[in-house]
């Protein structure tokens, strides 16, 4: 069944899909009336609806049938400041993959090694949109504009209480790192269900920046002894929170 984005769900039983949307429905996928699909408002609602008769390209009128509130609300809320990668292609990836994965905030860093310096962010939250809907999630993550890392933590007192910074500089040996599953698991325990992991850029994050995270709260992590590259760590993250319980 077809998932569509619908911002504006009202609690009205009837409904017209956007523009955008109505082509997608009409246009290209060839809906009738009668044949059913799932709509979402991208913060947790869910509902099911029908093709009416009379809808076209331009728009496209469905009636709702249900809603369910907080649909697929995950245990626990993940936000990952990432460094976006010089291909741009590899930081769409990880745009995708995390959001399949689920994913509560998206926020693009600006390091001192970084070699993207600017970012489009209306083709991202496309590509976010885009594995929601593949994905058939009801929330869709906040994506935020590319943001220089020392602005990013000057802001540090708004994060969540667990951070977590993710490194492959040699002065911190992986024995002095915890493991970032096991880190999140045992914050679980204690309730604390929100999390924010700080991954850096191809050249990695430079000791100063290392310096700065952990002076905001930021514990040395690790994702194992593979170098990973950074959307792969992104999607790791990712990972280890959905498996959280």
């Amino acid at each position: 069944m077809h998932l569509f984005y619908t911002p504006d769900l009202s609690e009205a039983p009837l409904y017209v899909l956007d523009a955008e949307e109505s082509r997608h429905a009409v246009g290209v996928l060839r809906l009738r009336a009668g044949e059913r699909v799932k709509l979402t408002n991208g913060a947790g609602l869910w509902c099911e609806a029908e093709v009416m008769e009379g809808s076209t390209a331009k728009a496209c009128q469905v009636r709702i049938l249900s809603r369910t509130e907080n649909y697929g609300q995950r245990p626990c809320r993940l936000h990952v400041a990432i460094a976006p990668t010089k291909n741009a292609d590899r930081y769409e990836w990880f745009l995708e993959k995390a959001t399949e994965i689920g994913i509560d905030r998206i926020t693009p860093i600006l390091c001192d090694h970084s070699e993207r310096k600017v970012l489009r962010r209306d083709r991202g939250e496309k590509v976010v949109l885009s594995a929601v809907k593949q994905s058939l999630k009801a929330y869709v993550p906040q994506l935020d504009e590319l943001t220089p890392l020392r602005a990013f933590l000057a802001g540090a007192e708004g994060l969540p209480k667990r951070r977590y910074v993710a490194y492959c500089d040699e002065g911190t040996p992986l024995e002095e790192r915890v493991e970032l599953f096991e880190a999140m698991c045992e914050a679980a325990q204690g309730d604390e269900r929100e999390y924010c992991v700080l991954i850096g850029p191809e050249g990695d994050f430079s000791p100063e920046e290392i310096a700065l995270a952990r002076g905001c709260g930021f514990q040395p992590v690790t994702l194992g002894e593979s170098r990973l590259r950074t959307e792969t760590a992104g999607v790791m993250a990712a990972a280890m929170a959905a498996l959280v319980r």
